[in-house]
């Protein structure tokens, strides 16, 4: 799965063309969670709460680039 974002060891992947609802991967050490882009719910998995917080931060930051697919993956 290409990653597009990573953060305070948080690592952020993404299918653009992934089964419904769209919905982004954030994996910290061994906790992973899926979350929802238009609701930016937690569909899926856990994360720390801090961890959770930095996540939903930076995908409201990045939600209308998520919903159009404009982030590239990372090198």
């Amino acid at each position: 799965m290409p990653e597009i974002s990573r953060f305070y060891g948080i690592v952020i992947k993404m299918f653009f063309d992934d089964h419904e609802p769209p919905h982004f991967h954030a994996q910290y050490a061994e906790h992973e969670a899926v979350v929802s882009i238009e609701t930016m719910a937690l569909i899926g998995g856990t994360l720390p709460p801090r961890a959770l917080g930095l996540v939903a931060e930076w995908a409201a930051l990045h939600q209308e680039e998520l919903r159009e697919g404009r982030i590239d993956p990372l090198p």
